[in-house]
């Protein structure tokens, strides 16, 4: 319990000392709602294992170091195109670069990105509208620290019946000469009839820790596409907390894919409502992970309403004394009826020590629907790996091949062809222990 109040009292402490350097150097959009979540936090504390939804991760452990914040808002110069290349092949994106939390291109000629203060300066209504909507700091403490603490972050904006013809490629880069907390924002807004695809690479370019915590909220309003890509690819001292929030309407397609490659402790939490009939979702994740890695994924899927349409599929590989976790929660309400929903974790614990916890989940009120369930954890097949030995294979790339085809089939329902090619390169060179860096990264020179 001392524990729990010194953590409450440290993030109480900052709060208290540098709210108003926080404010001033932040929007009036982001200021309305901090005091609040600021009482919210207060109110909960950071989760320990006690509360369900986070028994598998060490919240406390995470943020009890001492960070430091950018709160002032000091430039950190770097330059992007020099330091860093992301580049997909043929993929052609429009490329954004995001330092910590502020997006660097802030006089930026696409008419879909913003900064948070740029778009509530030019979109002041659905700035108010949307932000802090369906985040809600009273649910979740992580979310309440982020909104008592976050200054910028970006916002992807698509009008009524646009077709955004290039992905949107957002880099978000973590820099820091010293052990470093960054909290960053994105709003995504799909109105009635918009396409747009959107892809987000995280990296770091030094080697100190990084704590990171994202709130992302994505409302695709009716008759909306959405294609949503997450990469992680960062290095063992980085602590990644995401909380996704996703909004769907009528007769939207909305597909999010998250791939971690490399990372120190990540908590991804993606909650979905379906609020309009005939809306389709798909929620796809691979976990690769060795060393001491710890990746937790927790889903929910909020069945609102009737003739909606869910598909999950979650794999991880797990190797060394890696820790993987995935909790996926359907939710069907009494008026939901003719729900289509599947949920599948399947899990490869490729050595004796690493170890995997999963909970997939159904809690169904309406009668008339068809939802299924399922998870599995095993080992390499010894079978398969001794006839692929007695025909010429050594050991260690019979193990690779049958980690890569187990975990290519998350991957092969990328429908970007560029990007899912590759990706598959990129596992291929996790799989042979490579920290594999696109061409220019600075950590890897």
């Amino acid at each position: 319990m001392d524990k729990e109040l010194d953590l409450i009292m440290q993030y109480t402490d900052l709060y208290t000392q540098c709210q108003e350097m926080i404010k001033v150097h932040s929007c009036e959009l982001m200021n309305a709602v901090r005091d609040g979540a600021f009482e919210e936090y207060k109110r909960q504390g950071l989760p320990t294992r006690k509360v369900e939804r986070y028994k598998y991760t060490d919240v406390q452990k995470v943020f009890s170091h001492d960070y430091g914040l950018n709160l002032s808002r000091i430039a950190i110069p770097v330059n992007p195109q020099d330091a860093f290349k992301c580049d997909v092949p043929n993929l052609s994106t429009q490329l954004f670069f995001v330092e910590n939390d502020e997006l660097m291109q802030k006089d930026s000629a696409s008419p879909y990105v913003y900064s948070f203060k740029a778009f509530a300066e030019t979109h002041p209504e659905l700035a108010k509208k949307h932000y802090a909507s369906l985040a809600n700091p009273a649910a979740d403490a992580v979310t309440a620290l982020n909104t008592a603490l976050v200054q910028e972050g970006v916002v992807v904006y698509v009008p009524r019946n646009t077709r955004v013809d290039k992905p949107i490629q957002i880099v978000n880069l973590l820099r820091s000469g010293v052990d470093m907390m960054i909290n960053r924002r994105l709003l995504v807004i799909l109105e009635e009839s918009a396409e747009a695809t959107l892809l987000f690479c995280d990296h770091a370019m030094d080697t100190v820790r990084f704590l990171t915590t994202q709130v992302a909220e994505v409302f695709c309003a009716d008759n909306s596409r959405l294609d949503m890509y997450e990469l992680e690819e960062t290095h063992t001292k980085c602590n990644r907390f995401s909380n996704l929030y996703i909004k769907a309407g009528r007769n939207c397609r909305v597909s999010h894919n998250n791939i971690t490659l490399f990372n120190g402790t990540t908590r991804n939490t993606t909650e979905v409502m379906l609020c309009g009939e005939g809306a389709e979702l798909t929620l796809n994740g691979a976990v690769v992970a060795d060393k001491s890695q710890h990746v937790d994924n927790n889903t929910l899927i909020d069945h609102r309403v009737p003739n909606c349409v869910s598909n999950q599929l979650y794999k991880y590989v797990i190797d060394e004394q890696a820790v993987g976790a995935f909790a996926g929660r359907i939710l069907v309400e009494k008026d939901a009826q003719k729900t289509l929903s599947t949920e599948t974790n399947a899990n490869l614990c490729a050595s004796t020590d690493a170890r995997m916890y999963t909970q997939p989940m159904l809690e169904i009120y309406a009668d008339d629907v068809k939802c299924a369930h399922g998870s599995t954890v095993g080992v390499l097949d010894t079978n398969a790996l001794f006839y692929m030995q007695q025909r010429g294979i050594p050991l260690e790339e019979a193990r690779m091949l049958l980690m890569f085809a187990f975990v290519g089939q998350v991957i092969d329902q990328i429908t970007l062809e560029p990007l899912r090619d590759r990706l598959h390169y990129l596992v291929e060179k996790r799989f042979r222990g490579e920290l594999n860096k696109c061409t220019g990264c600075a950590l890897c020179k």
